[in-house]
This record gives C-alpha cells, structure tokens and sequence, in this order.
C-alpha cells in the first residue's frame, strides 16, 4: 500500500502493538514457520461460510419457517393405519414386526428452532447443513410410547407429512429422506434449494419431542423398552424371561430430547472464543481427510464441538487459545485418553439418580457422556473406530512436532482413503451374510436394541473378533464405516443390507505380521481351552525347543509372498468359524498386484527368495576376492551396484547352465545359433572391485586403462588357479560364472576420476573441470554403490522396500518408458516414501507401497518443488531449507524432476538427463489414470478385478507398431500376459556346474535393435519399449522432423525432395523409413503397421 508522506515515517516505525507482539510470540512457539500460520489462515478462508451465502441460506430458511406452520392437522388414526398419507410418500422407516399399538394424528409443529454448526459458526465447506429442529407437539403422543420403537414410528410419520406438503412447494429443488448418520430409527428430511443454488446448502429437519416429555429414568442404560415377545412377534410372553437392556434404543430416544440444551451449552463455550471455531473448523477437515467423519458411528463434527466444549469445561483449554492451539490440544488429548476404557463426562452436578459411567461402559463400547448425564454421545462407536482416531492423532501429533515434515500438508491437505492407508484390505461382499452371524453369535438382544439392524449389531463383534485374531501382527483392525445414501421420498426406505459391502483395514507390524507360527499357553493351563476353542481345529499340540508343550497353530507358508498372505488365512478360518461367514463373501484385495512380479511358472513366489540366493552368492564372491593370494595389490573395496544387490530387480536373474545343442561353439565360450529361438536372457551382475592406492599407478589416463585390462586378466587367471571358477576376461571387465550367475568385475582405481577432469588450458596452465567421461565414472564407481549400499540397507528395515520398487518399474516398463527414466531414479522414489511416509505409516506391503508411488508421481509438485530423499538421515533441517531455496533460485537451469539426496544435494544426478518434460508430463497423467482405474477396481468387491488392466498400456497414442517375432525375444515370460506355451529356451535351471562353457551373456537382440534404430532414425522418431517381454516397439514422430526443410546436399538421411511452392524441399520419405525398420530388424521384425496418415503434407 503506498504510504501517504506525511503520517507515514512515525507510522512505519512506531513499535508494534500488545496484540502484534503476542503474535509473533505465538508463531515462533507453536508453529515451525510462519509459513504454517498463513496456510492455516488461508485453509480457514476456505472452508467458512461468505457474507454473501449467508444472507441467501437465511432467506430460505425463514420461508421453510412460513410454509411448515401451515401445514394442515390431519384426524386420528391408528398407528398402522397409514392410508391417510398419499401414494407419493413412503414411511421413511423399515417397519418390522408391523403391528404396534397407539394412535397418531399431526398437528403443526409447536416450535422451529435451528440447531447445530450453522448457529455457531462452525460449519465447514464444501457440504453445508443446516439443522432444524421441529418440536412435535405433546397432543401427539400417549402414555407408552417409549415402548416398541412407538416413538420412532410417530417421529417418521410426522416427517412423511411435512414431505407430502413440502414436495408440492416450487421452493425445493429436491426434497428427499436420509438416514441421520446412517442410524435406521432416526430418518430426518432434506430440503434443497431450487435452481442455481441447489448447491449452497441442505436443510436438515429433526423431529423432537418436547424436552420433558417422557420421564428419564425411563431410558438409562440398564432399562428396557422394546418387549421380546413385540419383537419377536409372539403372542405372550414366556413365563419367567428377564428382558434384556436397549441402551442404544434409549440412547436414540434421548438425543432428541436434549437437542436444543446442546445448542446452549455449546454455545455458551463459543462465547468469547474466536479460536474455538477456527479450531473446529480445522478439526472437522482433519476428520473429513481421514474419512473419519460420516456414516454410522462416525466421530461427527457435532462430536468434536462438544469434545472441544469439554477440554474448556476441564481447563485443557482456555478462550485465549488460537484455532492452531485447539487442535493441537485436541488430538493431544485423543492420543493419550482411550474412551473405550475410561469414559468422560460433561455433566456438572453429580446427581445420585443418574446411571454412573461404569453403567455406561457396560451398555456401550465408548464412552463420552452429555451435560445432562443421560445421553452417551458415542453410543453407535465401536472401540475399533475410537481406536483408529486414537491412532491417527498420535500419529498427527508426531507430525506436528516433527520439524522435517510440511505438517500443513499432511494433516490437512492430504486425504486418507482405506486403500492407500492400510497395508491390506478385505471386502466383506455381502452384508446379509451378518444375520447368520447374529444368529451364530446369539445376539438377539443386540438385535432388538438396534431395531433389527444387523450390520450395527454383528459389526463390533466380528471386528474384536479379528482384532483378537491379529493381536500380535496387525496394530490397528479398521473398518468402514456403514453409510446409506439419501432416497427420493416416493421410494421404499432402503433396508439393511444397502449399505453395500463393507471394507475392513488391516495396520501391520511389520515384525510379526509375517510369523507362520501362533503359539498358545502350555497344555495344563486353563487358558489352554479357551484358545484350542478359539483356533479351532487349527489349534494343535506341539514341543518347543525350550521343552514346554503347547498349543500352537501353524499356518502353511513357504514363500515370503505366501507368509504376508498368512493374515487372510487367519481371517477366512475365524470368520467361518466364529461368525458363519463363507469364503465366498470374503473378497481380500491386499495381494493383487503381485502376481505382474510372480517369477517363473510356479505361482509360488514373487522372487524374494531368488533375490537372497543372489546376493548370498555375491557375498560369498566378494569375500574370495578380498582373500585372493598373489594379486599385485589387494582389493580394498567390493561393491555390487547391480538392482538384484539392492533387492530392486523387476525380476531377479535364476541360476541357469547352458544347454550346448542350442548354441554354436567357439572355443572356450558359446555363442547363439540362428536356427534356434533366442537363449534365455542372463544377465551380468555388476560389481565394483576397488584396487588399493600406490605410488606405482600411472598418472595417464590410456596407462590406467591398460594396468585395469591387465588387473582383469589377472583377476580372471587367480578366480580359476584359486577357486576353480570359469572367467572370461575382458578390457573393461572380466565375467565370472558362479552358482549359476554370471558376476562383472569392474576394477576402480579411486584417482581415476580426478585424472579425467585434468584439463591443460592455451597457457600451459593444469586445471580440473567436470568433463562427460569423468562424470560418468564417478557415477558407476562411487555414487552407484553408495546408493545401492543404502538402499539394501533399507530394505533390511522395510522388508517390502524391493517389492515395491519392482512394482513400479514393473508398471514404468509396462507403459513402454522404461527407457525414458532410470532405475536408480524410480528406486529413490519408492524410498521416498519409506523415509517420508507422512501423514501414513511406512508400507507394510508391496501393493499399498505402489499405490502410493502412483498417487506420488501424479500429485507431487514436480515444477516448484525439489524432492528430497533423506538416505540414512544424512541432511538436516537447515540443509533442506536451503536444498529448497538454491532449487527455487536456479529452477530453470534445473532438471523437470529434481531429487536431491545426502550424497548428491544440487545436481540431480539420477535425472539429469532423462526423463525430459514431455515423458514426465506423460507419466504424471498415467499415474492419475491407473490410480483412479485401480481404486475403482480394489474397492469394488463385485466387480471383477483384473488388475493387470492398468499393467496394458494404450497403444493408438503411437505413429507405427513395430510387431516382433515371440521366439527372438529373450525374455518373452516376464510379460504381464505370459505366453501359454513358451519356448525352450537353450538353459536349464541349474546352480551346481563347475567346468562349463561359457554361455551367452546379456544378450537380448530386441535391445540391440532398438540402440541400431535410435542411432539411425533419432532425429525423425522416439521409440518406446517393455523391456519385460514386450512385443511390440511403439514408435512416435517427432512433429519438428516433419516440416519440410530447404533441399541440402548433406542432409538427405532418410529424406525425398518434393516440390512446394515451386521451391524444392526436403520431407522424410516414410515409406522407405518402415522398410528400413524391416529390413534392419530382418528375423526379429514380424510385421510393421502405420497407424496414422500424420506424414501427408
């Protein structure tokens, strides 16, 4: 704002004001940055009501106010005699058993009132509702109507009436039933506008009773007010039968009845406290975020208000907090109180009638009790669900206090669905599968208490169940939470069983989740029963090592692919047995997508185990060649930098011995023969052998590479003498047959690197600069160990760290880009999110791991932000800052993707050169694309869920296909659709030969044809390829390469001249390029198919 001259000098440096000073206070001890404070005060902008809405939603609640007064009486009539209400309306209430007594007639609402978070200020964008509630006069109602779900009954027919006379009204865009937070016995009314502003706001109507209508005591936790014999329609009942307690029944009476004195009450905590309802506000997308907040039982927002009510009545919070500072407390005190176990209240007086907390934790599973002392809050909650926000505020709370971490970002702005927050997932499919639980279970009297829903009633039960299952292996059993959508008021009330399936979550801890044993108490224990009860048939007699006998059950698994499933056996045994739930309604979508990483055609594993073979026989080779005897000087270091070492190769090479009959020979080695099919892809496993310093090695580049080649000969000569191993030497390495692998040996001198910049200018002076050479030996033999060390370190954390990564290359490869972007670079952004798995814990399987690389590729701020993956913790807080700042700084010089790690903080070194913008672009949409595709399919148990969809990539985006023949292509059965019947393909699987010929090494003619390809036609086209057994080379025009040159002489490559404007001119001749394409690839080439017409001018 430009100052005025004159006020403005005195303005500008007047010291700051009490209100300034404890501002800045304030940032520097709560938040991290100020940053944090603006995007707080940015979100809260977001998400509260404008001025402008404001005005509209009043208007149209003040003529909802005018019409529901005049609504006309309607005469008395029995209760099931509903032939009163028009043909249009429906009773939004599933009336079972249907006969009830008493009487109902509709008389006009004594009283509107609004309620809720739209008095308060606290509601929250983008869906806005505002809470209406209608008292039902007292003439309505007689003396039992706490009985036999009476109450309810007239509740819904009272709204049916306001429906049938609110729908003729032009005023309503839609007028519609809801369940109220999917609770069966409490149906509400929604009112939309018309028009444009359908939008802006739902109204919802609540019908309620007079506050002192019924006596309370009627309703505590331990008394009964649905009669068994009503129930279960019988016509006495039986002599000498106790009834059971309907707590929740009672509980849902009672909500009504103290609606408005909530409404006071929280109002009364609101006064004076702006920060309560920023804090609210925040709150509520913090549970939005986490899916925490709708459906049956859910941690509402009302909830949260009057948890934040209660922290201020305790003094955990005090009016002069800001909105930042409840929420912190907040979830401080979710994360340390578990209600499930010790209930709280908000009523004041302890009056000695009312039921005591204990009578309210034998009734319910978590316990908060209302300013009245009579209303549990949390009565639909199960323990599970409290559990889970338990989990997610410690977790939050963790974040908030983590300086490395953008906690904005993650607490707020980063939603949470089940499948990208638990390891696994499992669908129940079918619901009506819980009645025969109930019945197994024998849980009439929950049944009768819920009205019959039988969701509501088996849920907590199958959930403690599964949880007492998984006790050691899984630290948080969720569930979803059951929510009916709304329903056009001429439709039958939705039943039970249209909540739709219902998905559970399962938290590993990643140490035992994969344990195949599950042991039990000694056989003469008394508990030993009641866990053979428990387990079943599984359940069995066993002596352990220490001696003891007892009872164990051990699940059969050999593979660590199969042990990570161990968790969906021990669901599908306890299910059926406890709770009578067939296989068939269990649709467990935690290991989909591992099949695309199976290895071979036994369906038993996905490769971990081949991967420890190879680095088993690495190990063992790396420790002979520190003991070698007789070398000029010693090894210093050995180091692998192939993926196989860091437990990242999409699939892991087997051992394997050449079949001689399928190859021509030379004379100590073989080579492949043009009759056969293609031997089998071996692949050379790279390591670096460090030699030691001296005094002797030359300072001339040409002289060390020729002391390395002579290093290499000797090497191979000593492996033979000492260790009967085959070699065959090379100049810039020497390959060695071992256990079946075949190991490269490149030898590094360390001063090799330093000799290369060596630059001597015009003046004769000596300077060192980075020259391309020197790069690229610093990269294979420092920066690629480095990182393949750490990354085989992490995997020893994150077990699922290498499945993964294989499963991203695996799809990078699969979309034919593999070529585009390289494996370190996809590796460091798996690792990315193992070391920064904030707001999630790190992934405890593969699929939920991949699910979170696409998700990171396709939202990740690859422009403005640089990525940083902190190896080994090696960067500090102020190191990150100023990684940021230098990236903001030089962003144009910079990389399109940008990772930075400890060892390499400015140079991007895995992606300088690829992958370039368009490819990123391309990558970034088909993240989004397969992630949208695969959520779809793993969260819809009924559909079929053929995940490798996402594995197929769209092929009419290309120019030319480029169809190749099945037996030239070595590694035909790592397809993501593998070949019915394959080839031999000139090896058989073998680890244990000594004296062989050598076989063919890394030779695959698909590669060898691509590299000749893009030698001769890079200028004119991109081509794509799947590595993995692809059969198909994509091939792409470059757009540039087609406009017509001017006609030169030494640029006729792949060009005709044509005439344009009576000029001559250059074109590419096409034609004769996709013969070319045949002619170079003659025996590997089936076919070539243009696809488009884009080359006519």
């Amino acid at each position: 704002m430009p100052a005025r001259a004159g006020t403005c000098r005195a303005e500008l440096y007047r010291p700051p004001t009490s209100e300034e000073l404890t501002q800045l206070k304030e940032t520097e001890d709560l938040f991290h940055s100020s940053l944090l404070r603006l995007q707080i005060e940015e979100l809260l902008k977001e998400v509260t009501l404008k001025e402008k809405k404001k005005k509209k939603i009043d208007s149209f609640l003040h003529e909802i106010n005018n019409l529901l007064s005049a609504i006309p009486e309607t005469p008395e009539t029995e209760l099931t005699d509903q032939a009163w209400l028009s043909e249009d309306v429906k009773v939004p209430f599933l009336q079972v058993p249907f006969s009830v007594k008493g009487r109902f007639r509709f008389v006009p609402p004594a009283e509107l009132k609004v309620v809720g978070s739209y008095l308060l200020g606290t509601c929250v964008r983008p869906e806005i509702n505002v809470d209406i509630a209608v008292t039902m006069p007292r003439e309505i109602f007689q003396d039992k109507d706490n009985l036999n779900q009476r109450y309810h009954r007239k509740r819904a027919l009272y709204l049916s009436h306001i429906a049938q006379h609110l729908s003729k009204e032009k005023l309503f865009g839609s007028v519609k039933f809801a369940y109220m937070n999917s609770n069966h016995l409490k149906p509400i009314l929604l009112l939309r506008p018309q028009g444009k502003d359908k939008k802006i706001v739902t109204v919802r109507l609540h019908a309620c009773p007079d506050s002192d209508l019924f006596k309370p005591s009627r309703f505590y936790p331990s008394k009964n007010n649905v009669r068994t014999a009503w129930f279960m329609e019988q016509s006495t009942p039986k002599e000498g039968m106790t009834e059971p307690p309907t707590p929740h029944y009672n509980n849902s009476i009672l909500c009504d009845t103290v609606m408005l004195s909530h409404l006071h009450f929280l109002s009364n905590a609101a006064t004076d406290f702006p920060g309560m309802k920023d804090g609210l506000a925040l709150l509520k997308v913090w549970l939005n975020q986490r899916q925490l907040s709708k459906g049956l039982g859910c941690f509402s927002g009302f909830l949260v208000s009057m948890l934040v009510a209660y922290l201020l009545m305790k003094r955990k919070i005090v009016k002069m907090m800001s909105g930042y500072q409840v929420l912190r407390s907040t979830l401080q005190f979710l994360a340390t109180t578990d209600l499930s176990v010790t209930g709280i209240s908000l009523a004041k007086d302890a009056d000695p009638s009312l039921p005591v907390l204990d009578d309210f934790h034998q009734a319910f599973e978590v316990v908060f009790v209302d300013p009245s002392g009579l209303v549990n809050l949390c009565a639909d909650m199960t323990a599970s669900k409290y559990h889970q926000v338990q989990f997610e505020a410690k977790r939050s709370m963790e974040i908030l206090d983590d300086r490395m971490v953008d906690g904005f970002q993650a607490l707020l702005m980063t939603l949470k669905p089940m499948l990208r927050t638990f390891d696994h997932i499992f669908h129940l499919k079918h619901v009506s599968k819980l009645q025969g639980t109930c019945k197994k279970m024998q849980l009439l009297n929950e049944l009768m208490d819920w009205g019959g829903n039988y969701v509501a009633a088996a849920l907590p039960f199958v959930v403690s169940l599964l949880a007492r299952g998984l006790s050691q292996r899984a630290q948080l059993v969720a569930h979803s939470l059951p929510q009916i959508p709304e329903w056009p008021i001429d439709a039958e009330p939705p039943k039970h069983k249209d909540v739709g399936p219902l998905t559970f979550g399962l938290l590993f801890v990643p140490e035992f989740a994969a344990s195949t044993l599950e042991k039990g108490p000694q056989a003469d224990h008394p508990e030993a029963l009641e866990f053979r009860t428990f387990w079943g048939e599984k359940s069995e007699l066993r002596r352990f090592q220490d001696g003891s006998i007892c009872e164990a059950v051990v699940w059969e698994a050999s593979t660590a692919c199969q042990k990570r499933l161990i968790p969906e056996q021990i669901i599908r045994h306890l299910l059926k047995l406890h709770a009578d739930i067939p296989e068939s309604s269990i649709c467990y979508t935690g290991a989909l997508l591992e099949s695309v990483i199976r290895t071979g055609k036994e369906a038993g594993g996905t490769g971990e185990e081949a991967m420890v073979s190879v680095v088993c026989s690495y190990d063992d080779l790396s420790r002979k060649l520190w003991n070698l005897k007789e070398l000029p000087l010693t090894v210093t270091a050995v180091q692998g930098v192939h993926p196989a070492l860091r437990y990242t190769d999409v699939f892991p090479p087997i051992p394997m011995k050449p079949i001689y009959s399928f190859h021509n020979r030379s004379k100590h080695f073989l080579l492949p023969s043009e009759e056969k099919p293609c031997p089998a892809y071996i692949t050379p496993l790279k390591i670096i052998c460090h030699m030691e310093g001296s005094g002797q090695w030359p300072q001339d580049k040409g002289a060390i590479k020729r002391i390395k080649a002579a290093f290499h000969l000797q090497l191979a000569e000593l492996l033979r003498q000492q260790h009967q191993l085959v070699c065959r030497p090379a100049v810039t390495h020497t390959d060695v047959y071992k256990d079946g692998y075949v190991f490269r040996l490149q030898v590094a001198y360390h001063r090799e690197p330093l000799i290369l910049k060596e630059v001597v200018t015009p003046e004769g002076m000596l300077k060192y600069q980075d020259t391309e050479e020197s790069r690229q030996l610093e990269l294979e033999t420092l920066h690629l160990p480095y990182l393949t060390s750490s990354l085989h370190g992490l995997q020893q954390q994150h077990p699922v760290f290498g499945s993964t990564s294989r499963l991203a290359k695996r799809w990078i490869s699969a979309q034919l880009l593999s070529d585009s972007i390289s494996e370190e670079c996809v590796d460091l952004l798996v690792a990315f999110l193992f070391l920064h798995s904030a707001p999630f814990t790190p992934p405890s399987s593969p699929q939920v791991g991949f699910l979170r690389f696409l998700n990171l590729l396709a939202t990740f701020d690859w422009k403005n932000n640089p990525l940083i993956v902190n190896l080994n913790t090696g960067l500090t807080d102020s190191d990150c800052t100023e990684i940021k700042n230098k990236f903001v700084a030089a962003r144009s010089r910079l990389p399109v993707m940008f990772l930075a790690t400890p060892k390499d903080q400015w140079s991007s070194m895995w992606t300088r050169e690829r992958p370039s913008a368009q490819i990123l672009q391309r990558l970034v949409l088909l993240a989004s694309e397969s992630l949208r595709a695969l959520e779809e399919q793993l969260m819809d148990p009924l559909s079929d869920q053929d995940v490798k969809m996402v594995f197929r990539p769209p092929l009419d985006f290309y120019d030319v296909l480029i169809h190749l023949n099945p037996n030239q292509i070595p590694r035909l059965l790592e397809s993501v659709d593998r070949p019915v019947k394959s080839v031999c393909r000139g090896v058989v699987k073998n680890s244990s030969a000594m004296n062989i010929l050598f076989p063919v090494v890394d030779y695959d003619p698909v590669q060898l044809y691509l590299q000749e390809l893009r030698n001769a036609f890079d200028d004119l086209a991109l081509f794509f390829y799947d590595k993995h057994g692809g059969e198909v080379i994509a091939v792409l025009w470059k757009p540039l390469s087609f406009q017509p040159q001017p006609f030169k002489v030494s640029s006729m490559r792949g060009r005709k001249v044509t005439t344009l404007n009576n000029e001559l001119v250059c074109i590419p001749n096409v034609e004769a390029i996709l013969e070319d394409f045949e002619i170079l690839g003659e025996g590997l080439v089936k076919s070539v198919e243009a696809r488009t017409e884009k080359w006519t001018i």
